[in-house]
């Protein structure tokens, strides 16, 4: 493939004197390529996907043509999201905190090409010092967001195709801590080594996560506008993202069939202030 695509190519292969072209060959190669990346006809699984970022994946791989499962803990919510996203869009209740239950997902579900891995246990606080921390409530603080992952990509991985994608979500408090919130960043940095990991482990499947900033999703929407403005204010793109920018993240990594190991952040530049 590689040395086909970056031959030199003769007169004759551009159709010049004494031949006919030859480039077909190469087309067919780079449309068959082409094919492979594409979500179209593809099934797509949110795990989160009910509601916030996972639900603005969703809906853009909809928009590409897949056929997606939206996957979330409470059925009502499952079902709310998949009547709004209509068309190729399927739901059903499992929850990550529970190994049998991811495993029966997966059973049920059968084969499929790609993964988003959104849900995280959004209203437990992990605002407190070191020296304040209850042990107890900072080992639940990995239930959803590092073993949730791990159970899901455990399952997941005996179904999915072998060309197809696995996407996890980590967070900035990785690469930005803050005083007083430690547990928030090692959290989120756990996310980013478990997906280099597994990206070694299950290859060719191939691993990546999304490291978004601040994205306008439900509970976003709780911070006081006036608050939302100040934390964004010096950042090169100074205002909050929304789910569907988002969501770009993940299609890129769906669909990059040489991307992976990655940590792609969607912040609005602002690692760099």
């Amino acid at each position: 493939m590689i040395s086909s695509l970056f031959r030199p190519r003769s007169v004759t292969d551009n159709g010049g004197p004494g031949g006919e072209a030859s480039g077909g060959n190469d087309m067919g190669e780079w449309a068959m390529k082409a094919s492979s990346t594409s979500l179209d006809g593809k099934r797509v699984v949110v795990i989160g996907g009910a509601s916030g970022i996972g639900y603005g994946v969703a809906a853009a791989a909809l928009d590409e043509g897949a056929r997606v499962v939206v996957a979330s803990s409470r059925e009502a919510n499952v079902q709310a999201a998949a009547e709004r996203l209509g068309g190729e869009a399927s739901g059903s209740v499992v929850d990550v905190s529970d190994e049998a239950s991811v495993a029966r997902f997966f059973e049920q579900l059968g084969p499929f090409d790609h993964l988003a891995f959104t849900a995280g246990d959004w209203g437990m606080s992990r605002g407190a010092p070191a020296r304040e921390l209850d042990l107890t409530a900072a080992q639940a603080a990995f239930t959803v967001r590092f073993w949730g992952a791990l159970a899901v990509v455990k399952h997941g991985c005996r179904t999915i195709a072998e060309d197809g994608s696995i996407t996890l979500t980590g967070g900035m408090l990785a690469h930005r801590p803050m005083k007083g919130a430690p547990l928030s960043t090692v959290v989120t940095g756990a996310i980013e080594h478990l997906t280099r990991a597994l990206a070694v482990d299950l290859a060719p499947v191939r691993v990546n996560a999304v490291c978004p900033g601040l994205v306008l999703t439900d509970r976003t929407r709780l911070i006081p506008e006036e608050r939302r403005r100040a934390m964004t204010a010096r950042l090169p793109v100074s205002r909050v993202a929304e789910p569907a920018e988002a969501a770009q993240a993940y299609l890129y990594l769906m669909r990059g069939g040489y991307t992976t190991g990655q940590v792609l952040r969607v912040d609005g530049g602002g690692s760099l202030v």
